[in-house]
């Protein structure tokens, strides 16, 4: 593994500047409910309101700037869990550049729809990431198509650090940010810009039980494969790359702590988001409130959670916010 040097506030700080046009910045909001049980002020980072529904839009809005004309011309490709997808789409419509997006058989039909909508091509390959990037892959070798990849890549990781900025601005006493973990993009660009500015904010990274493969890879002490499984957090499925570049140094460098929350804790944030405070947050962005459901976070001081998407298939959310047990790990047993 050749890591490049970390990506630098600087960076961050220029990213900031070229999506500015392009993104919205988001609310943050006081929970009582939780403030009551935590015993400290908690605020919730609204980023699933971003324009696409997710923090994804500012890396790739970050890294579609960046191209080059050449580059623009051929077009670009990535893999998708959904929402990098749905970011990547909508920047790249708004570039007028060509878009494919790969995806597995796992992704909710939800999110693939969300895709098209923005005018990109989607083309659904194999039962995991790993193998839809065997296309992406492909494209780039016979097409000339510039891959964009979901979080390990300079500029998506700067675009994403933007929302760290934002969120200091916000909360400037904050003691813990708790942040959805999945390949690293997010919580690397938010450490950073945190760390750079407030080194002694601990950064909590969040995760599902059921196939967290940044955290099994920071267990195994370098990146590993890890089996992608499916769970109601589907946006933080998939694996970091055997050749990962930056998220795994940055996450295993700058994040104070990783936690995992099952899938009944995951349904339970989806439940009190909605019922308490009247958000509609998919699962994978409500990672960060099952925790603090769950009594796994303690803090001397204000806690901030990013709630990082929205797109949640609506008859499932419906089901969980009605009570209903959802089980969607039936589907691989």
């Amino acid at each position: 593994m050749n890591n490049q040097a970390f990506v630098t506030l600087e960076e961050i700080e220029q990213a900031r500047l070229a999506i500015a046009g392009t993104i919205r910045p988001t609310l943050l909001n006081a929970s009582p409910s939780l403030e009551e049980l935590l015993g400290v002020p908690v605020s919730l980072k609204l980023e699933h309101q971003q324009i696409t529904g997710s923090f994804k839009l500012r890396g790739a809005s970050n890294a579609i700037a960046g191209l080059s004309d050449e580059e623009k011309r051929r077009g670009v490709v990535a893999v998708s869990t959904g929402n990098h997808g749905r970011g990547l789409a909508h920047a790249a419509r708004k570039a007028g550049v060509r878009c494919i997006v790969c995806m597995s058989k796992l992704v909710p039909q939800a999110k693939i729809d969300g895709i098209k909508a923005q005018g990109a091509e989607v083309r659904i390959i194999g039962n995991s990431q790993d193998e839809a990037q065997l296309e992406v892959d492909r494209l780039i070798e016979e097409d000339g198509m510039t891959m964009l990849p979901p979080f390990d890549h300079r500029a998506i990781i700067a675009g994403q650090g933007t929302l760290g900025l934002e969120l200091l601005e916000q909360i400037g006493d904050v003691t813990t940010v708790l942040v959805p973990l999945s390949g690293g993009g997010l919580i690397s660009g938010v450490a950073a810009a945190i760390k750079a500015k407030r080194p002694e904010v601990r950064i909590i990274g969040v995760s599902m039980e059921r196939g967290a493969a940044m955290h099994a890879c920071l267990e195994a002490g370098k990146p590993i494969q890890v089996e992608e499984l499916a769970t109601l957090a589907d946006s933080l499925g998939g694996g970091i790359g055997l050749d990962n570049q930056l998220t795994f140094a940055m996450t295993r460098d700058l994040v104070d702590d990783v936690v995992l929350v099952s899938e009944t804790e995951i349904a339970a944030a989806i439940r009190h988001i909605y019922w308490q405070e009247r958000q509609i947050v998919e699962g994978s962005g409500s990672v960060g409130v099952a925790a603090m459901l769950a009594g796994k976070i303690k803090s001397a001081g204000p806690v901030a959670a990013i709630l990082s998407g929205g797109n949640i298939d609506m008859k499932q959310h419906h089901r969980i916010i009605s009570g209903e047990d959802v089980d969607v790990t039936q589907e691989d047993t």
